[in-house]
């Protein structure tokens, strides 16, 4: 009996050390697909001050790892990297492992880093102020804090953190981060638009669990306005100044969706948004960039046919209607019978005319001088618009009369309209013959 004890005592340890072992070998394997990533880390230099303080630049490295058992030593550090810019950055849900930050060893093209220190505060925004009214600053704050952002190979993923380590040390554990996988977004006029934008939260920081707010900012040319915000705290939309825009309520507040749904693209919508999300004292943010391409609509005049004389000149007109962004390239073409296309320039281009919906119009004007192109019958005259949206061409076809050789159709109405007179002709004459027979024969009766 006792060794059936044994038996059984030293199988339970031995499945617990595989079970460990395991977990162990798990965790190792998901460290070690995370990137040492190169950043820069900005900072005011000391003893700077003003309204416009110095900055300096150091170059330094960052061991992301999912759990701070699994921490890796450095290896090789260049020599230009100072070992205080050596951090080991703790990030459990996985965020700073994306495949575009990590790219493949020896590669040319590599993410784009940038942190900072972070200093915690209250907010005074009234979709913000509520995380924090009591007013008192835990001890929880009292660290080094620093925010990281982080641009992946491709535009694949924007990421924004915030980070806190213990006083003096180089192991600072992600608190927030905040990303969108739709870093550049194009759509067409009237499709709805989504920009995503998701976050994530330490569950074991003291700020979780006290309420969350999600902000949108526009921004183009130097002006922004707010487009929504939201009290998760209160599950409230606070404030809106963008008709239909809308989050995915339900998931902001399950799995941190924070995507700002647009329900139909307009041209006004191209521009710059920012996706914020705050904790109590803390906020991080990415920016997505969004641009309306709608191509243009061509018409040419005269349509659908242009008679023209060999020996003069006519105008040919080409207008783009309805496109947005406003670039646009406007050329001619004419395209012979047997496929050829030959440029005819740009012809005389008139400026952008905006319509009511944004959009633009805009128009060519080209004097064909056909005395100076060798036309052997059936070629098109071709307008080109090159646009961010696609290439669009419309056509118009030429057709000679004048000089230029009958054609078959023509030949046989002639041949008919010859015929005809031919008969009529012989018609008249027989008429006219026969009616001085007729008179002749009654004159010789009176005169017997």
């Amino acid at each position: 009996m006792t060794h059936l004890e044994t038996v059984y005592k030293l199988s339970l340890v031995a499945a617990a050390c595989f079970v460990q072992a395991c977990s162990s070998s798990s965790s190792s394997s998901s460290s070690s697909s995370c990137p040492v990533m190169e950043c820069w880390f900005v900072h005011e230099k000391a003893g700077g001050g003003g309204l416009s303080a110095a900055t300096k630049q150091e170059k330094s490295l960052l061991y992301i790892q999912t759990d701070a058992q699994s921490r890796r030593d450095p290896q090789h550090v260049p020599s230009d990297i100072d070992p205080d810019r050596v951090y080991f950055v703790t990030d459990p849900a996985a965020t700073l492992c994306h495949r575009s930050l990590n790219p493949p060893r020896g590669s040319i093209k590599k993410p784009q880093c940038e942190i900072n220190p972070f200093l915690p505060q209250p907010s005074s925004l009234k979709w913000v102020a509520p995380l924090t009214e009591p007013a008192l600053s835990p001890m929880y704050l009292q660290a080094d804090w620093l925010s990281a952002a982080i641009q992946g190979l491709n535009q694949q993923l924007a990421v924004s953190t915030v980070m806190r380590a213990t006083t003096a040390t180089k192991e600072p554990n992600v608190v927030l981060s905040v990303t969108s996988k739709t870093v550049s977004v194009q759509s067409r006029l009237g499709e709805p638009v989504q920009l995503d934008c998701g976050y994530w939260a330490d569950p074991t920081s003291p700020l979780y669990g006290s309420g969350f707010a999600v902000e949108w900012r526009y921004q183009f040319r130097g002006n922004g306005r707010l487009v929504l915000a939201y009290d998760g705290k209160a599950d409230r939309l606070a404030d809106t100044q963008e008709e239909g825009a809308t989050l995915d309520f339900e998931g902001v507040h399950k799995n941190g969706n924070a995507s700002l749904i647009l329900p139909e693209a307009k041209v006004h919508h191209s521009g710059t948004y920012i996706c914020t999300v705050y904790l109590p004292y803390v906020m991080a943010q990415v920016t997505i960039s969004l641009e309306i391409v709608e191509p243009p609509l061509l018409s040419i005049h005269p349509s659908p046919l242009l008679y023209i004389d060999p020996s003069q000149s006519v105008t040919v007109l080409c207008e783009a209607s309805g496109f947005a962004p406003h670039s646009l390239g406007l050329s001619w073409e004419i395209k012979g019978s047997d496929g050829a296309s030959k440029p005819l320039g740009s012809g005389s281009i008139s400026g952008h005319r905006q319509a009511w919906d944004g959009t633009f119009t805009q128009s060519t004007r080209l004097e064909l001088d056909t005395s100076q192109l060798d036309l052997g019958g059936g070629e098109e005259v071709v307008c080109v618009a090159v646009h961010p949206g696609g290439t669009r061409r419309a056509s118009v076809t030429l057709n000679t009369i004048g000089f230029s050789s009958p054609s078959i159709e023509d030949s046989m109405a002639m041949v008919g309209v010859a015929l005809v007179l031919y008969g009529l002709i012989k018609f008249l004459s027989w008429t006219f013959i026969s009616s001085g027979s007729d008179e002749a024969m009654t004159k010789d009766k009176k005169h017997s």
